[in-house]
């Protein structure tokens, strides 16, 4: 399912905006400010952000700019500053699009599923710590050093960071790494798992990345 959020102060906008959203297979949640948005996202990283620029408590801008840091997710900022410099230091601070308000909630829509649609092209490149995530080349290192990742591996591993920060139960994990998963052992994810954590996790005083959620299955998230 599609994940949006709407980062935008204006309550009758933010939930226009989120009516015309949503639909079969998409999610839309909503934040009125930037504190409301770093909680959210500390817990969760959408599919694209739609974000206003100004907002009560600061700068569209810097959120996305600390967002770059570590992720590639989509942002179409969403603002009445429509000069020629403002949106070049929209796309400058790293926003994809970049829409002046009053807009027509149809082409937000096709801005909407056209950056979604170019989020599916090309994956991004994930850093956090010393831990580099290139699945588009099929690059993966730690501190520098190449990751032999096997197919297994991999797939579990592309599944939880495309997922992180939501959990995902050991049903879902065995049939979208396994195809199903009827004949596979459910051992067999415990031991991915394991190996995986063994390769990515290798200092026992760092935080963990792929967390367990006893009882339901397993979680990415990045450490702060």
């Amino acid at each position: 399912m599609e994940r949006i959020l709407i980062v935008e102060d204006d309550t009758a906008l933010r939930n226009g905006i989120a009516l015309a959203l949503r639909g079969e297979g998409r999610w839309v949640d909503v934040c009125p400010d930037l504190a409301a948005a770093r909680a959210f996202l500390s817990e969760m990283v959408p599919d694209l952000i739609l974000l206003d620029i100004n907002l009560p408590d600061g700068s569209g801008l810097d959120l996305c700019r600390d967002l770059r840091v570590h992720s590639g997710v989509p942002v179409i900022f969403l603002t009445a500053n429509d000069t020629e410099l403002d949106e070049v230091m929209g796309l400058e601070a790293g926003g994809d699009d970049y829409i002046t308000k009053p807009f027509s909630l149809a082409v937000l829509r096709a801005r909407v599923d056209a950056a979604l649609r170019r989020g599916t092209v090309s994956d991004p490149v994930w850093c956090v710590g010393d831990l580099r995530l290139d699945f588009q080349n099929m690059r993966f290192t730690k501190g520098g050093l190449d990751l032999n990742l096997s197919k297994t591996e991999l797939r579990l591993l592309r599944l939880l960071v495309e997922n992180r920060g939501r959990t995902l139960t050991r049903d879902q994990l065995l049939d979208s790494i396994w195809d199903g998963g009827e004949f596979v052992d459910e051992n067999a994810l415990s031991v991915a798992i394991r190996r995986l954590r063994g390769k990515i996790e290798n200092d026992p005083k760092a935080p963990r990345f792929i967390q367990t959620v006893y009882g339901i299955g397993y979680t990415w998230r990045d450490p702060s």
